[in-house]
Order: structure tokens, then sequence, then C-alpha cells
């Protein structure tokens, strides 16, 4: 008898499984000054948030966890190889708030999305680009990588990217108007859109004359004739 024809047999007499076996190895890992965690001669990133603090570190066969308060805070695929700093570039952003210069060498930022870092390199040619690039990704953790990445691509299409075209981009696209709509045109309208009156105001003065014969004298004194 074969082992498929075994296997085929004990089929019909195997019970389902509930839920996946949640098995690691767990242990404490102090986070440098640098947000990164030690382990097998490998550094991994955690968020900036937990730098200098103790977390545990669950260790799975294909990749590894950092916990904090009962919370992931951060996952990275497992390394084997030795001396390897495996980044997530996410966990770099509340830095930026105060240190935006930290993207001009930062070794995280090397990991972005290809729009992200074009759009970095255009914004840095000018003063003050590294705190326009800080905003920009500043919206990450509050709209998603996906919608942040599509405004960014559409602001390059445009020719003239500028931080306030990928936020205004942006705005429009939370606005739940589909992406496919927003032409070129139409998202190099958005840095400056003037808003416009249907109906201009006239100086009309014989209106408030009209409001004053509409109300009696006496009603205005209140005195009765």
């Amino acid at each position: 008898m074969k082992v498929a024809d075994v296997l085929q047999d004990e089929q019909t007499q195997l019970m389902p499984v509930p839920r996946p076996f949640d098995g690691y190895v767990q242990l404490l890992a102090r986070v440098s000054s640098t947000s990164l965690i030690h382990l097998e001669r490998n550094r991994y990133s955690v968020p900036t948030e937990h730098a200098n603090s103790v977390v545990s570190l669950r260790i799975y066969h294909d990749h590894i966890a950092a916990v904090a308060d009962g919370v992931r805070v951060a996952a990275h695929q497992r390394c084997f190889d030795r001396s390897q700093t495996l980044y997530d570039w996410q966990h770099y952003i509340s830095l930026l708030e105060r240190k935006p210069g930290g993207l001009r060498n930062g070794a995280p930022f090397e990991t972005m999305p290809a729009a992200f870092k074009q759009l970095q390199a255009i914004l840095m040619r000018k003063s003050g680009g590294d705190a326009v690039m800080a905003q920009v990704l500043a919206a990450v953790p509050v709209h998603g990588l996906e919608a942040v990445l599509v405004a960014a691509e559409l602001a390059l299409e445009s020719g003239k990217p500028s931080g306030e075209h990928v936020l205004n981009v942006l705005a429009r696209l939370k606005s739940h108007t589909p992406a496919a709509n927003l032409s070129e045109a139409m998202a190099a309208e958005l840095v400056h859109l003037p808003l416009k009156l249907r109906v201009e105001p006239t100086a009309n003065v014989a209106r408030y004359d009209g409001l004053r014969q509409a109300i009696a004298p006496s009603a205005v004194s209140g005195v009765q004739p």
C-alpha cells in the first residue's frame, strides 16, 4: 500500500484545525537610540517612539515581531545572514517632524518607493525641501501608504510637483473621487484653484429704501395713531 493511499484513508478521520498555532520564541530586547533591536548578529528597526526602551521580541520560523504593551509595533522577515540591517522607513517618519534633515543621508529612507525617492530628489533641490518632503511623508500614517503614493505619482506626472500639490491631490482622492478621473490637467489645477461666485454682488441702495417703506412709522416708534 502506498503512502498516498494511507493518507487518503486517514483524511476522512482528521479533525479541522480551529486556527493556526501561533508558535514563537519570545525574549526581551532593548531598542537602541537609533531605534534598532539586535538578534542573531542582525539589526531590525522599530518605530522611533520605542527608542531606548525594552520590547518583547517574538521569533517565528520565517519572521520576527516586536510587541510593546501587548501591541505589535513592528514586523520583519527573518534574516539568516549576518551583519545585516533591515529597515522599515515608515518607522522613522515621526522623527522627521523634529529632524527633517535626516532625509538627506538617512539609510532607512533608501528603501522608500521609487515615486517618493523621485519626489524627494526634486523637492530637495530647493531650500527647505527636506521639511516639505517630511510633511508629505507625515501624511502616510494618517491617510495610508497607497493613497499618498498615488498622490505623489499624480503630482510627478504633472511635471511641476510640490508638497502642496501632493497634499491637494491627496485631499481630492480622500473625497472619494475615483483616481481614474484625476487627469494630469485636473491635478495641476488643484494647486491654485480660485473661488468664483456664480452671482456677483451689486450695490443697490434702493433695496434699503424699500425696507424702510415696508415698515410703518408707528411700528418703529411704538406710538399708536
